[in-house]
Parts: structure tokens; sequence; C-alpha cells
């Protein structure tokens, strides 16, 4: 096989075949940890003290709990990428049915347009700190860019950059979780200037929650390479690891970064506490870092939207030029939306996180369900694009649970926009997503249950 074929993806949402299988389960360890040093899961780590009130500790315990938690989720769905060998949203029109997984594909385009805008927002900002001649909107155009043209390329070359970058990531961390711990601790700023609160420690550990949850979407398009042999248990333990490692280090990053300097401090504000040096390493991995996860944003977009159009033209099977017209649609749209937000970010970016928290734990819950206890990852991937033989245009069951799933969990949110009357009387704690989850499960497992008798 040519070094061209090898490296330039030939397949966009078709099932992967096994002769083009390929791959080790273990560079998954390295893929999602790599992801996750960004400086966006570093601005996430702000949230804990400059939004939710909470001290230092409390902030970082907030983050373990969530991101443990909140990763299960996301790897049970890595798991099921070598299993299928289909894009997730593929997938899910076997839960929805081949109509009734449109809506919730275009959710999770809208989710990661956010995502896009968010991520090449701070790459300008990390390119600014070390070349300081860079604008703003030639940084924006410059990352947007590079993002692009790695997404044109497709699924080898984002696996083999970040098995590279997985050493400049991990060395990056451990050097400003080095000196941002030093100056929590030694810093000017009051490092229990916050204090412990449920509403804040659940808030908090909830947003690190969806973190983790907002990659279910896309996290098997990423697996779908591997072998179908591949051991179910060994794709979620390397995803598991490597995702919990990386937003943990990271997001503590950004709870020390505030506890030293304060909470007017900045991810810039790294250059008064490191050497010169070791601040344009570190300013270039968060840049490169953002660049990656804008990539497979970018590319799990792109392969959503095809996914939805393809809906209506099932005969169309999308080459590669197809993913690169979408992908080059989307980055345009990202580059205008960028150069025009608001400058409330961390308002709206929390208010963002929440949202996804709303809209994909029902998706997440019933994926899950129908994959590991009604089919038991038994599917017929040919049959995906055909409602007929298929698992039809609409399934009932699954479209009622969602709603009840989104609906159940009103009363229970807690945002700058809408606190729930629940969530009011119990001092604005946010529990939405915990209650979602449960009643997602037994309500999809009851309504499929009372489904299958009446249609029998």
């Amino acid at each position: 096989m040519s070094k061209e074929r090898t490296i330039l993806e030939g397949l966009t949402i078709q099932p992967v075949p096994e002769s083009e299988r390929t791959g080790n389960v273990r560079h998954l360890f390295s893929f999602w940890f790599t992801v996750q040093i960004i400086p966006l899961a570093v601005v996430t780590g702000f949230l804990g003290p400059a939004v939710f009130g909470l001290d230092a500790v409390s902030t970082i315990l907030a983050i373990v709990i969530g991101s443990c938690v909140g990763a299960v989720f996301m790897a049970l769905h890595s798991a099921q990428g070598s299993k299928l060998g289909v894009p997730q949203m593929i997938q899910a029109r076997a839960q929805f049915g081949m109509y009734g997984s449109v809506p919730i594909t275009v959710i999770v385009i809208l989710i990661y347009v956010g995502w896009i805008v968010a991520l090449m927002i701070l790459a300008q900002q990390m390119l600014s700190a070390v070349f300081t001649g860079v604008s703003h909107s030639a940084g924006l155009l410059i990352s947007t860019a590079i993002t692009f043209a790695i997404v044109v390329v497709g699924y080898q070359l984002i696996l083999r950059f970040n098995r590279i970058m997985v050493w400049l990531a991990g060395l990056a961390l451990l050097v400003t979780l080095f000196y941002t711990g030093l100056e929590a601790i030694n810093g000017t700023a009051d490092v229990e200037a916050g204090a412990f609160t449920w509403a804040g420690f659940l808030g908090m550990a909830s947003v690190v929650g969806v973190w983790q949850l907002s990659y279910a979407p896309y996290v098997s398009d990423y697996s779908r390479y591997l072998p179908s042999s591949t051991s179910t248990r060994a794709a979620f333990w390397y995803t598991y690891a490597g995702t919990v490692l990386g937003v943990i280090g990271a997001m503590s990053v950004g709870a020390f970064l505030v506890a030293g300097l304060g909470l007017d401090g900045t991810i810039p504000d790294l250059a008064n506490i490191m050497p010169q040096g070791v601040f344009i390493f570190v300013m270039l991995v968060f840049f490169v870092g953002a660049i990656d996860a804008g990539v497979i944003n970018m590319y799990g977009s792109a392969l959503c939207a095809l996914t939805a159009i393809q809906t209506f033209k099932l005969k169309w099977a999308p080459r590669p030029l197809a993913r690169h017209i979408t992908a080059g649609v989307l980055a345009i749209s990202v580059f205008i939306v960028a150069t025009t937000v608001s400058d409330s970010f961390m308002t709206n970016y929390t208010n963002f996180i929440l949202v996804l928290a709303y809209l994909l734990v029902p998706w997440s819950i019933i994926n899950l369900v129908d994959f590991y206890m009604v089919h038991k990852g038994e599917y017929d991937a040919n049959s995906f694009s055909d409602p007929n033989s298929g698992y039809g245009y609409f399934n009932g069951p699954a479209l009622l649970s969602y709603v009840i799933g989104c609906l159940v969990q009103i009363p229970f949110m807690s945002t700058t926009l809408y606190v729930g009357s629940i969530a009011a009387s119990t001092g604005a704690v946010d529990t939405s997503w915990i209650v979602g989850s449960i009643v997602t499960f037994f309500a999809y497992l009851g309504i499929l249950k009372v489904w299958r008798k009446k249609t029998v």
C-alpha cells in the first residue's frame, strides 16, 4: 500500500471494512490524553473559583469526581467504535430510526460548532501570547486554516499527530502544574478566597462531567478503524484513563492559576510565574492542543453533516471531497462567528456547557442502554442506511424517552439564564443531568417493553 493511500483517508461515513482496520487499542490513551491538554480545559478549571465560588481544594475535588463519573459514559461509547466500524451518529439510526436520528444529529452539529468557536478563540490567544504582532483576526484565520487542513487529510494524520504530541503535552502539563501549584501555595492571592458549598461543588462537578460526556457523539469515530476483534474492556480502559488523567491535570492548572493570581488570572499570565523559555513552550503546546481539539470537532461535525444529508439521499456514498467541502463550510462559519463573539466569554461558556448536559444526557443513556442491554452490541451496520430492512424511519420508544429525559431536567436546572423550581428550593444546586440519566434509563426500558408488547 502506498504512503498516500495510508495517510489520506478514503472513507467518510461508510462502515470501515475489516481490510482497513488497523492500529493498536493502546493508542486510545495517547489520543484522549493529548486532546485534553488544551487551554479550554484550563479555562474550565477557572469556573470553580470564578463562577461557583469554590476554593482551590474543593474545585480540584469536584474536577476529580466529575471527570471520573462523566468519563464512564464517554469511554463506553468509545468501546462501540471497533465493534461496528461506523461513526457514532450513524449508529444513532439504530436507536432513533432513520429520520428520528436527524434532530439529534443537528443538535450535535450545533454543539460541535460551539466548541470549535471557543477553541479557535483560545488558540488565537495562545498564538498572540507568543507572537505579539499577530492580530486577533489573523490569529483566528491561521488557527482555523490549520484545523481545516488537518481535517482534509483525515483520520490517520489525526491519530499519528496525537501519538507524537502526547509526550510534549505531558511535559507541558507537568511543568505548568509545577509552576501554578507553587504559585497557589506561595502567591499573593488568597488560596482560600472561595469556600465549599454544595451548590458550587455539584455545579462544578456537573460542568466537568458534561465536559467528558460532550465527547460521546464522536468518541467512537476514533476507534472505528481498530480491528473488530479489539477487546471492549481494553478500549474502555485506555480511553477512560487517558481522558480522566488529561482532564484532571489540565483543569487543575486553572484552579491553581486562580488560587495563585486571583480571579483576574488568565492563561497568558503564566508569563509572570514561568521562565520565558518555558512559557513559550507551554503556550505553543496549548496552541497546538487547541488546534488538535478543534480538528476532532470539525472532523466529527463534518461526518455528522454528511450523515444528516445522506439520510434523505440513501444511495449516496459521500467521498472525501464531500467531507472537505462540508468542513470548509464549517471552517468559514466558525471564523465568522469567532470574530463577532461576545466578550462575556466565561458566563456564556458556562451556560453553553450546562445546556450540553440537558441535550446530550438522554441521548447518551438511550444509546448505551440500547447497545449494551437491548441489542448487546449486535447490530447490522449495513442496515443503518436501509429503513425498510433495518431499523425503520422512527423509533417511538427512543424518541419519547429522549423528550421525557429532557423535560424532566427542567425543574432541576440551575444556570444564570434559568433556575428550576426544585433547584431554587435546594440552594440552586444543579442535579439535572443526574436526574435526567436515571429517568431516561428507566423510561426507555419501560416504554420499549410496553411498545414491543403492543406490536406483537
